[in-house]
């Protein structure tokens, strides 16, 4: 049998990044990556023109059989009845919706929310943008004819629609389509009955939606000229898609007629595919931001907000916690000490752990988990001993571990037995990080070798589309022994209260 080539993207805050795969074997062939521009407001347009860039880069998609798309969660992509898009997308980190989040929680109550979507409601959900979005921007929410998330907008887009101008199937909306983890991220999509909740999406902007056809039949709904158009959710392993004829993308890539289209995922649920992960596991995931998350069959419940439970990439729940500031915080204090990430790894071991006292309670760009989207970073226990370049290096590895090991905290605290703690990202080659994460969190942590494990699930994905099959791909990983120093969470809790 010939060699089947699948390709997964991976469109994250920072870049897009494509894999090209061996479908049978897991096994990368080449790899593409464009950037993608600094913010919490962009427009989309730098997606697609990066997608077309980083499929170049990687070789082009003329010999692979199917890909999917997973992307940056809850990204709010409003459209107009052309396919245009209405303003810049309001990217998950973006904290402007704090307070309609805030009204959106008083209107229906934490328990409510969380019996109708998992969810509480925060800054970072597509339902809470597009409340502010109403009240903000009432000229524009008047002109949204579709909201999609920035998967669903390039899968769609890759599949050949959008402005008339620029694509070749014009502007149907009714061709929108994403998957249960990305639409469990929205705050208007209940992972246990696997459909939209109208009304919450009516409380949000105002106006009732409608779930996209999948194909336009080219007549017009009756009386529905008001509603607004969401994405169909297909099935894990159900392609959106087979394009009919080539598209051309930006940076000279075309997509072939005959190529699949996945349903694409959220990036957590990407990245607990690429891992493999089954119930037991649950991994750390260290990038900007930073996120808590496992695999479970039973249904997750945390009417505190802490704990989200979106659905996984596979029909499964995907319990998840999120931070706004993991590697962000080695970044800033690497800065402030002029060393990079190795170097300032080497500093830190250079101090013991618990840094003799200091702490960095790391909210610089305010915090989602907890809820404090106006917090400020803080430094507490400088005494003239602590206050030099090796303490500040581990309070920082320190401080970032302990926000995500209350994370870790609160996934158990739902019922989730972890059995198996993995720690994946960038952040997680550096040594420091490794031997810290093993006394913050108490336990054995797992290293997987450094891969792209977002595109990886992605591409995953798509071969279990293209097959009929989901492939076993082989994950092969590093152990840190559990090296307990409880001291260290307990100080950190006491400075962050």
């Amino acid at each position: 049998m010939s060699q089947q080539l699948v390709a997964g993207v991976d469109s994250s805050t920072q870049s897009c990044k494509v894999t090209i795969r061996d479908a049978a074997t897991g096994a990368v062939v080449r790899e593409g990556r464009a950037a993608h521009p600094d913010g919490t407001s962009v427009d989309p347009r730098h997606w697609w023109d990066a997608l077309g860039t980083a499929i170049a880069d990687a070789g082009g998609f003329d010999d692979v059989a199917a890909v999917a798309i997973a992307g940056q969660q809850h990204g709010m992509v409003a459209l107009d009845v052309d396919g245009r898009v209405v303003r810049d997308a309001l990217l998950w980190n973006d904290v402007r919706s704090a307070d309609a989040a805030a009204q959106m929680v008083e209107e229906l109550g934490r328990e409510a929310w969380v019996a109708r979507t998992g969810l509480v409601p925060v800054a970072s959900f597509t339902g809470t943008k597009l409340r502010w979005l109403r009240d903000a921007e009432p000229d524009n929410a008047a002109r949204v004819a579709a909201v999609a998330l920035p998967h669903d907008w390039l899968s769609w887009r890759l599949r050949g629609y959008g402005p008339a101008d620029e694509s070749p199937l014009g502007p149907d909306l009714d061709a929108l389509a994403t998957d249960g983890s990305d639409a469990s991220g929205t705050g208007y999509w209940d992972p246990v009955r696997r459909e939209y909740d109208t009304e919450l999406f009516e409380q949000a902007l105002g106006r009732r939606a409608r779930v996209a056809a999948g194909t336009h039949d080219g007549t017009a709904h009756d009386g529905d000229d008001d509603l607004v158009v969401v994405p169909r959710v297909v099935a894990p392993d159900e392609a959106m898609g087979t394009l009919a004829s080539d598209v051309e993308l930006p940076g000279g890539a075309v997509s072939r007629a005959g190529l699949v289209v996945g349903p694409g995922l959220g990036d957590n649920a990407g990245a607990a595919l690429g891992l493999g992960l089954g119930p037991g596991d649950v991994a750390v995931s260290l990038g900007t931001s930073g996120t808590v998350f496992g695999v479970t069959d039973t249904e997750v419940t945390d009417p505190s907000g802490t704990v989200a439970g979106f659905a996984d990439g596979t029909g499964s729940r995907l319990p998840i916690v999120t931070t706004l500031n993991a590697a962000r915080v080695l970044e800033v204090i690497g800065g402030l000490l002029s060393v990079d990430h190795d170097e300032l790894g080497e500093l830190a071991l250079q101090a013991p752990a618990g840094a003799d006292g200091l702490v960095l309670v790391p909210y610089f760009v305010g915090e989602r988990t907890p809820n404090r989207p106006d917090a400020t970073a803080s430094l507490v226990g400088m005494t003239p001993a602590t206050t030099d370049r090796a303490h500040l290096a581990r309070a920082a590895v320190e401080g970032m571990l302990c926000a995500l090991a209350d994370g870790l905290a609160a996934v158990e605290d739902t019922g989730v037995h972890v059995s198996r703690l993995l720690l994946i990202g960038g952040a997680a080659r550096n040594e420091a990080v490794r031997a810290v994460a093993a006394q913050v969190f108490g336990r054995a942590v797992s290293i997987p070798e450094p891969g792209e494990y977002v595109a990886s699930g992605a591409a995953r994905q798509a071969a279990w589309v293209l097959t009929g099959s989901l492939p076993s791909w082989e994950v092969s990983a590093t152990v840190v022994p559990a090296d307990p120093h409880p001291e260290v969470l307990e100080q950190y809790r006491a400075a962050a209260r």
